[in-house]
């Protein structure tokens, strides 16, 4: 099956710059890349999904695997009457599924366009949106240190024993969803319970603000119930079949998805159970997948990136990209820079018909990780552009390279702030920032320190990474990052820290209200 079409086909041996200009002029130009994009801050109705289950899946998941396929057939104009959504992507007609239209509001077009709209996650006082609180959190729902100083910062733990997230947690996923008269917040974060054929899955914890968290001990089972949320394929051709862990999340409508109002998008990192191993590693320290655990040293599980749809953030149904194992894209050819795996999709709503993905990878042949970016008009279908960041200074924080992206449109000054995880020469990993005009290229990492690292005595004194940068708007205008933190012994946990005022240089740990 051919792959979806890739920057390699474009660049050649021509010089770097060249090489974007001309990829992004076909971004601009390309006719297999159709559908308009834009934003709003209109109210977010109810999502009504249909209820037909997954096969074979413990979880209640609104859908099969869809094949993009049949949304896009070579054929057909973008303008279909409806999506089909089926379960085996060798007979994509059997068993359709059928979703309504997405969204009625006057600003949306009619099918004479198609059109993205990210929802800006701002929910008016008469929404129905199911964002309702949970059951009461319970002191006792968790592993937490009781001394003070340790676990300064950490505001989520492992879950009890024999809890989906007993074992491990991290890369979260966080979201402000404000109305006139509350606000609510949801986590998305990966987990593991430990147990012999255990995989990394998502859960879902919700907060009323951002730093008590409310969290299951295991699948979800209501639309107002939090716990896992989404496991590993079952499908044996699928590219996810060892593993899932957040990227991104958005609420954004389309008139290619028939459904009644908008709905979540979760972009995610899928791993299979295909080994890759390193005969000549040129790192002083033992190279793993970076979030996959650090169970196969000296290996990683190929992975590549994924998308699931929701109507209430609990109950996924997987939407198959291009790639023939379900995955939006491949990896590079032979000697590119992301020809090992993908991770970590982070998505930026940039503006109508334009959608941005960051991601990384380890760079072989330089020996470090990169952070590469791919485009989209649709959120479905992307072209990628190449590594935009590589390896820091020797001596550096990131000498090793940069990983876990998380990057965010700065609406004061229309520019972009990007949060990374540096990996230094011992593996020691550190938070930096970098800054972009334009989100695309030329970005300059601020300073030559890490804006957050390790506290000795910590619960994270191990390293800290897979940060996720939210803006609290409002008269204090301040930062808040969270991230994965690693203890010594390997115990992880996922930690806040707040920026100084505006200042998004300078972080400090959470430790309390100022009252």
């Amino acid at each position: 099956m051919q792959k979806p079409c890739t920057c390699h086909h474009f660049i050649g041996k021509q010089s770097a710059n060249s090489s974007f200009n001309m990829i992004f002029s076909y971004f601009l130009t390309n006719t297999h890349l159709p559908m308009e994009l834009t934003a709003t801050t209109t109210t977010i109705n109810s999502l009504l999904f249909p209820t037909t289950p997954r096969s074979r899946n413990q979880i209640n998941t609104s859908f099969k695997r869809s094949n993009l396929s049949d949304l896009y057939p070579a054929s057909s104009s973008f303008l279909s009457p409806q999506i089909i959504l089926s379960s085996n992507p060798r007979n994509p007609h059997q068993n359709p599924v059928f979703l309504t239209h997405c969204s009625t509001k006057p600003t949306i077009s009619d099918d004479k366009d198609n059109i993205i709209e990210d929802q800006d996650s701002i929910i008016s006082s008469d929404s129905n949106l199911n964002i309702q609180n949970s059951q009461k959190p319970n002191s006792n729902q968790e592993k937490s240190p009781s001394n003070t100083l340790v676990s300064r910062g950490l505001v989520l733990d492992l879950g009890l024993e024999s809890s989906w997230d007993s074992f491990q947690i991290g890369s979260p996923v966080v979201k402000r969803f404000l109305s006139d008269e509350e606000e609510r917040w949801y986590m998305w974060y990966h987990g593991r319970s430990g147990g012999n054929l255990d995989t990394p899955s998502i859960g879902l914890a919700v907060s009323s603000n951002g730093i008590h968290w409310e969290r299951g001990k295991g699948a979800v089972q209501s639309g107002s119930d939090v716990g896992l949320v989404l496991k590993s394929s079952t499908d044996w051709w699928a590219f996810d079949t060892n593993g899932v862990m957040p990227g991104e999340s958005m609420v954004m409508s389309s008139s290619k998805i028939r459904a009644s109002n908008a709905v979540y998008w979760l972009y995610y990192t899928g791993f299979s159970n295909e080994k890759i191993e390193f005969l000549d590693n040129p790192l002083d320290f033992s190279l793993e997948n970076p979030e996959n655990g650090g169970k196969t040293f000296g290996k990683i599980c190929r992975s590549l990136p994924g998308l699931a749809m929701s109507q209430d953030g609990r109950h996924w149904a997987r939407i198959e990209g291009e790639h023939h194992s379900g995955a939006l894209f491949d990896l590079g050819s032979e000697g590119e820079w992301d020809s090992m795996f993908i991770a970590s999709p982070r998505v930026v709503f940039h503006s109508s018909g334009d959608l941005r993905m960051y991601y990384h990878s380890f760079d072989s042949e330089k020996g470090h990780f990169g952070i590469g970016m791919a485009r989209s008009r649709d959120g479905m279908r992307w072209v990628k552009l190449g590594k935009i960041m590589g390896g820091g200074q020797v001596g550096n924080f990131d000498e090793c390279g940069v990983m876990n992206p998380c990057v965010v449109k700065n609406k004061k000054d229309g520019g972009y702030l990007m949060v990374y995880e540096g990996v230094g020469v011992d593996g020691k990993r550190s938070i930096g920032l970098a800054r972009s005009s334009d989100g695309l290229k030329d970005w300059r990492r601020v300073g030559g320190e890490p804006i957050l690292e390790h506290a000795e005595g910590c619960w994270d004194d191990g390293g800290v990474g897979s940060p996720y940068l939210v803006h609290m708007e409002g008269e204090e205008d301040e930062w808040r990052l969270y991230y994965k933190g690693i203890g010594r012994i390997g115990h992880t946990g996922i930690g806040m820290a707040v920026s100084d005022g505006k200042d998004v240089k300078n972080f400090r740990r959470w430790t309390g209200f100022h009252l």
